[in-house]
């Protein structure tokens, strides 16, 4: 039998390969073979190269991840990228449907495409990659960034408060990074790695609440090709409002505009070649704050997983969004002449598992984080017998299974999960490990609280939540997906204003209105809030799976949106 590795290898090549040089792209076609030297070809190299990582979410092994079915853009981004999903995303960067980037850049017959294409993503292919690039470019030429979300979303992560991506960043020989999730480790464990790790941690964005100054380096300057390369720090700005301000009681964070101004113009006061913001705003953020703020040509965008082929340019800055889970690299060669940029080219270099050689030094890194949790990550719990995906900005199974196993293990009527868009994806036939458990659920602040709440504050919570995602202002939005909800349907229209999209909201159980007074019991995890009582939320799900062996979600149909 031909392995998958071998059909790889003598299939079509890949569409996706994108050397953009201003607007010109061009694209491997016709029947090549599809291998490692493929990924990596590139064409012209610049003065220096800017490899891009994001959002991996200690992902340390391969997976497979589904891309959103439904991501809507409002006001000025409504109908743009990012928010173009499946059809309409092909469409407009120029790919064809049953293909590679069909596969890896959207939801389109996803199923049936990853038992052909296979797993994505794996620190260890993404360490031959850069290894690679740096051996062809040499180091001296070579700057590594990531962009934040990397030192969370695991059990691995959770149990060594993100120690084993550092180690993981260590061997990469990363550049500097950014945070958010990474905060919810608590301001003591970010400052230790910030003072300890052999990086950069950047944050232009965050100050002591009390003498409003700098806790963390806000820029550095790298000489790359002979370029001084200045980067500077975004962190995401809401991180104490999506998350528990309990855990940096102290930081104030923020977009600040004014300051990246600043901070731009300090970068080219001082010599630089090219200004790059690491960014974790998200990219409407990103989008509005690069038409604002002058001086800057590259931002490496993040927080919102959204993966691009190629990059959007907002007068003169570039804006790249290179996905997440460690499913692509980002490659972005400048030119560089009397201190402006002059030219670039851009490749989103997607990371088939089956393609790409492991590197035998991060595959055994690898090995050894995994090994202290390795019987309890593999344990078997039961089975999918559906599609279990996580991403959307309204509904995912695998939130939808979330949801059920709260209702049924709390005793609760309506139950609340979080919109995150973290966690892998499980085909239907594979197995629910607790490895895929805790890969959706490994946070610092798990409790699944029980209380009643009326059901005029569950339309106000999903307002509320609603709002932060659908706000014409991108400077307003959390970039985050609605809270999912059990036992509830409900209709949105996302064109109208605060306060007043959530309408229809009917009790599933009776299929009749939810009552504006009448007190619900609800239970939910993932509060912000301090002192929260509750078993882990992970212990819960793995109850329900264990308990129901098979697990068959169907679509969620109890969300109707409108004004899209």
């Amino acid at each position: 039998m031909i392995s998958r590795r071998d059909f790889l290898s003598a299939g079509t090549a890949l569409a996706g390969l994108l050397a953009a040089s201003g607007t010109g792209l061009a694209q491997a076609v016709g029947a090549q073979a599809l291998s490692q030297a493929d990924l990596l070809k590139f064409g012209n190299a610049g003065t220096f190269t800017i490899l891009h990582i994001t959002d991996i979410h200690a992902q340390l092994v391969p997976l497979y991840f589904r891309e959103p079915s439904i991501n809507l853009g409002v006001g000025e981004a409504r109908g743009v990228p990012p928010h173009l999903t499946d059809a309409a995303f092909l469409t407009y960067f120029g790919l064809k449907g049953g293909t590679r980037d069909a596969y890896s850049l959207t939801s389109e017959d996803f199923t049936q495409l990853a038992h052909t294409y296979g797993r994505m993503g794996g620190v260890d292919r993404i360490a031959t990659l850069v290894k690679a690039i740096r051996a062809e470019r040499g180091a001296d030429k070579v700057l590594l960034l990531d962009g934040g979300d990397g030192l969370q979303g695991s059990w691995s992560s959770l149990k060594t408060h993100g120690e084993d991506m550092v180690k993981v960043f260590s061997a990469l020989g990363t550049d500097a990074m950014v945070g958010h999730w990474e905060f919810t480790y608590g301001a003591d464990r970010v400052t230790e790695i910030k003072e300890k790790a052999p990086f950069a941690f950047l944050a232009q964005n965050v100050r002591s609440a009390e003498w409003q100054e700098p806790v963390f380096e806000a820029a550095k300057t790298f000489e790359k090709g002979g370029a001084k390369v200045a980067v500077i720090g975004q962190a995401f700005p809401r991180t104490p409002i999506s998350n528990p301000r309990w855990m940096i009681p102290d930081w104030e964070f923020g977009i600040r505009e004014e300051d990246m101004q600043k901070q731009v113009d300090a970068a080219r006061a001082g010599g630089a070649d090219a200004v790059v913001v690491l960014s974790h705003n998200g990219f409407d953020v990103d989008r509005k704050m690069a038409s604002r703020v002058s001086g800057i040509d590259v931002i490496l965008t993040a927080h919102t997983h959204d993966a691009m082929p190629r990059v959007v340019e907002v007068g003169k800055a570039l804006l790249v969004a290179t996905g997440s889970h460690g499913k692509f690299v980002s490659r972005l060669d400048l030119d560089v002449k009397d201190k402006k940029v002059t030219g670039y080219r851009f490749q989103l270099i997607p990371v088939f598992s089956d393609v790409i050689t492991p590197d035998p030094e991060m595959a055994k890194l690898v090995t050894d984080i995994r090994a202290p949790y390795a019987k309890d990550l593999s344990r078997e719990l039961g089975r999918a017998d559906s599609l279990l995906y996580r991403r959307g900005n309204f509904n995912g199974t695998f939130d939808d299974m979330i949801c059920d196993a709260i209702m049924k293990e709390r005793d609760a009527e309506i139950a609340l999960s979080p919109g995150f868009r973290w966690g892998g994806t499980l085909l239907p036939g594979d197995p629910i490990t607790f490895d895929a458990v805790a890969n959706a659920t490994a946070i610092t602040y798990p409790a699944c609280y029980r209380n009643t709440m009326t059901g005029k504050q569950l339309k106000d919570v999903l307002e509320d939540v609603a709002d932060n995602i659908f706000n014409p202002d991108p400077y307003f939005q959390g970039g985050g997906d609605m809270v999912r909800v059990g036992g509830v349907g409900y209709a949105i229209d996302v064109s109208k204003g605060s306060g007043q999209r959530i309408s229809d909201l009917t009790f599933l159980k009776t299929g009749k209105p939810l009552e504006a007074d009448k007190a619900y019991t609800v239970a939910g995890w993932a509060s912000i809030a301090q002192n929260v009582e509750g078993p882990p939320v992970w212990e819960l799900v793995e109850r329900y799976v264990t308990d129901t062996k098979a697990v068959k979600i169907a679509p969620n149909a109890s969300v109707k949106v409108t004004g899209a």
